[in-house]
């Protein structure tokens, strides 16, 4: 669980520093303000869609995980029945 922690402080770090990069980059971009606009609302919709999408693909991943423990709980206890 502890590289699950890790991989999931980073993948967050990895996404707020886009999210940052991006929106200074329109910011200084030489842009209309309606443009400017549409271009942070466009690259808002897309890191929310990659946010979803990187939560979706943690919480597999955290699913699998926790279907492995309950497994070798369930033979932990299979193999403690069978030498009793």
């Amino acid at each position: 669980m502890k590289n699950s922690n890790n991989s999931g402080k980073i993948i967050g770090a990895l996404l707020i520093g886009a999210a940052v990069g991006g929106i200074l980059g329109i910011l200084f971009a030489p842009d209309e303000g309606s443009q400017t606009l549409k271009k942070i609302t466009g690259k808002s919709d897309d890191l929310t869609d990659s946010i979803k999408e990187k939560l979706d693909n943690f919480l597999e991943e955290i699913k699998e995980e926790m279907a492995a423990v309950k497994e070798k709980a369930n033979a932990f206890i299979e193999n403690g029945k069978a030498k009793a």
